[in-house]
């Protein structure tokens, strides 16, 4: 995907987690200059203290929302008033927003509705309704994973192997999607470039992630296909890799 110029990174400071701020900061990268770091939250609050202590180190600003009656989320309207005055002042070309929380949905679809850039990023219980409205949809689960596993060593220790297999597995890819993926791509071509499947797969499921199948990148997985093959396509010293169906 071509990387938009400047990016808000907004963080939801109650549905996140400070440990991998870094992480999100570098993920968001991927697709643009963060130049509007913000995390949302009610500072005077102890639960708020994880976060003191990472803020300057990667130049976030905390953003103060006052919790004023009981059970009620301020920090989410905060977020989506201050991202809606981004949106409309044109600041930035794309928005990244940090959270589980499907009362972003309708925020997502508002930015996507302008013709900008919208990414998410949150854990695997998010709403499929707020995953769906994004653009790009990362599941923090991912971002750990800096390499391919290898495959886990199963010892029989008097359980039936089928019960621990299904402990081990990975989870399984649709290869459904990806055949769509590959359809969407080829354009009459036998031969299709990794790079455009990945922006279609995308396309199809903004949650699609290698990392969530153990591979850290989308030509490491479309590697171990059995039903794929890999070819090396050189151009002035550069290798952009195609792949193509097996007959």
């Amino acid at each position: 995907m071509e990387k938009t110029k400047k990016l808000a990174l907004l963080v939801d400071g109650d549905n996140a987690q400070p440990k991998i701020l870094d992480l999100i900061l570098e993920e968001a990268s991927k697709y643009g200059k963060v130049t509007i770091r913000r995390i949302y939250g009610d500072w005077t609050t102890p639960q708020m203290n994880k976060w003191k202590n990472i803020l300057n180190d990667i130049a976030f600003n905390p953003i103060q929302k006052f919790s004023y009656t009981s059970g009620k989320n301020s920090t989410d309207s905060a977020l989506i008033i201050d991202a809606m005055d981004i949106l409309h002042a044109g600041q930035v070309d794309g928005f990244c927003i940090v959270s589980s929380d499907s009362d972003y949905t309708g925020l997502a679809k508002r930015i996507r509705e302008e013709g900008v850039f919208v990414m998410g990023i949150g854990e695997k219980k998010t709403p499929n309704a707020f995953v769906r409205s994004c653009e790009i949809f990362t599941y923090v689960e991912n971002l750990e994973i800096t390499e391919t596993p290898e495959e886990p060593e199963i010892v029989l220790v008097g359980k039936p192997a089928k019960e621990i297999i299904e402990k081990v597995k990975k989870p399984g890819l649709d290869i459904k999607l990806l055949n769509k993926a590959f359809d969407m791509s080829s354009n009459e071509s036998d031969e299709v470039n990794v790079s455009t499947i990945g922006s279609n797969l995308r396309k199809l499921d903004p949650s699609f992630d290698p990392r969530t199948y153990g591979y850290k990148s989308l030509t490491h997985l479309l590697k171990n296909l059995k039903n794929f093959e890999m070819i090396d396509n050189i151009i002035n010293g550069l290798n952009y890799h195609m792949i193509k169906r097996k007959a």
